[in-house]
């Protein structure tokens, strides 16, 4: 997820076990590259994982809660793999506030990332609150079905969730790192099924923001914007603790890559 210098997630096939020192340069041809590749990944994150919830409404429920969490899963993994390489693949304001507090992402970037990410969700919404005007005008965005506070547990916890495993698969040398796109993706389309008909299933601060700005429908915004933060700084910070070894560098990068292992037979090459 995080080289050394301004790497800040996603790039599978680097050694991200070192945390991010700050940035070399603030604006820079690479760093605006990592704030368009933020805006379009997000733009298209939202605009098909909202368009899944729209075309569902509109056409009796033909895509299924099963269908809509598949679309935001495969969207999100075909991002990571698209983008993961340029800008760590963020695409959520939750997600770069917790590697800046765990020091695997410069903490002067996160105000960039953050604007870029919520321009591209608002841009998404708009774009489909001008393809389905009129009665096929729905709501994509975020409302509790129950209590304020069984909303913001389960934000929590599905962000919590969220967070632990992309910490686990794209910032730890012992996982495989070139299956973390999938494994990211999996827990998404898991936590929208299990979310979903009670929140909405956020995870994501933008996802709830662009929506509300677009549609000017705010009721709970706090909770999709402050749960969805804490639960992935506290999910970060839980992976720091259990990924803790003694082990020497030497010893953990034996088994970084299954595909390593596969090219020499089986064998474990150092």
């Amino acid at each position: 997820m995080a080289s050394i210098t301004n790497e800040a997630v996603l790039d599978v096939s680097k050694d991200s076990s070192q945390p991010c020192q700050d940035s070399d340069s603030y604006v820079s041809v690479p760093f605006l590259q990592k704030l368009i590749a933020e805006l379009v990944g997000t733009y298209f994150l939202i605009f098909v994982g909202c368009a899944s919830i729209i075309v569902n409404k509109n056409n009796d429920n033909v895509v299924t809660l099963p269908g809509i969490a598949i679309v935001w899963g495969l969207a999100l993994v075909v991002l990571i793999y698209s983008l993961g390489h340029i800008s760590g693949a963020h695409f959520n304001p939750a997600v770069t506030i917790a590697f800046a507090t765990t020091k695997r992402f410069p903490l002067l970037q996160v105000p960039a990332y953050i604007s870029a990410q919520l321009l591209g969700a608002t841009l998404a919404s708009g774009t489909l609150k001008l393809i389905f005007s009129g009665k096929h005008d729905q709501f994509s965005g975020n409302l509790a079905s129950g209590s304020n506070l069984q909303a913001f547990v389960l934000e929590f916890i599905v962000t919590f969730f969220l967070m632990f495993t992309i910490s686990g698969v794209a910032t730890d040398n012992r996982a495989i790192g070139e299956l973390a796109g999938i494994a990211i993706g999996s827990t998404l389309l898991v936590n929208v099924i299990i979310s979903g008909p009670i929140t909405g299933a956020s995870m994501n601060p933008v996802r709830s923001l662009g929506p509300a700005f677009v549609h000017n429908e705010y009721t709970g915004i706090w909770i999709f914007i402050v749960s969805p933060i804490l639960g992935a700084v506290a999910g970060a910070w839980a992976y720091n603790t259990v990924r803790y070894t003694n082990k020497s560098v030497r010893e953990i990068t034996k088994s970084a890559s299954f595909l390593k292992e596969a090219g020499r037979g089986g064998r474990q090459v150092v």
